[in-house]
């Protein structure tokens, strides 16, 4: 068995130190050792390393708004554990604060051209998208890409609010903005028309 140091290990697995450290602290990583120095090895063998059937992911958490960033970042740490409870190696870890109805998240359409991933890890479907989740998926198997939805139950009553709210929101954007837009066109043709 050979060793590498827990910030290498961390690194490998797509985890901040913090995060690593944790889950040393909690008994959570498998053959692991610490030094009298105070400096932490995890054992590993070397032909898992190059195992060919390593599945690479990316985890993507998002939440609509700042005030719940909090569950943000333990949205993602769910994910992370449950990536490194199946043996997934995680490529990246991306966080996306915005609407699941915005269609213009640069991290999702980053992530969308990324093509060193097998699987897309999200915790619920309305976590990727709220509404055209049979499209993303249906092209990312198309790329030999899956989505796994670690969560597949749904609070109906909660996901029907935050809907409807998406919903409001975007067409109140729209009508501002269109409002705006004919408000300047009118006053450019007005200026026009006195020149």
């Amino acid at each position: 068995m050979k060793y590498k140091k827990l910030s290498q290990w961390a690194k490998d697995n797509g985890l901040s130190y913090n995060t690593a450290f944790r889950y040393f602290k909690n008994n959570q990583i498998e053959n692991v050792k610490q030094l009298q120095t105070g400096t932490i090895l995890v054992g590993y063998e070397e032909h898992n390393m190059s195992n060919k059937n390593d599945k690479r992911v990316i985890v993507y958490s998002r939440v609509s708004s700042n005030e719940m960033k909090e569950n943000l970042n333990r949205q993602q740490e769910r994910l992370e554990e449950y990536c490194i409870s199946k043996g997934y190696t995680i490529v990246k870890s991306i966080k996306e604060i915005s609407s699941g109805m915005n269609d213009n998240r640069p991290k999702l359409k980053q992530i969308l051209e990324e093509k060193n991933f097998d699987i897309l890890i999200v915790e619920h479907k309305d976590r990727l998208t709220r509404f055209g989740f049979n499209y993303i998926e249906t092209l990312l198997n198309k790329e030999d890409k899956q989505i796994e939805v670690v969560n597949l139950l749904k609070n109906d009553n909660e996901n029907l609010m935050e809907d409807l709210i998406s919903i409001i929101y975007s067409f109140s954007a729209r009508m501002y903005g269109q409002r705006k837009s004919k408000k300047k066109a009118e006053k450019i043709i007005q200026e026009l028309k006195n020149k």
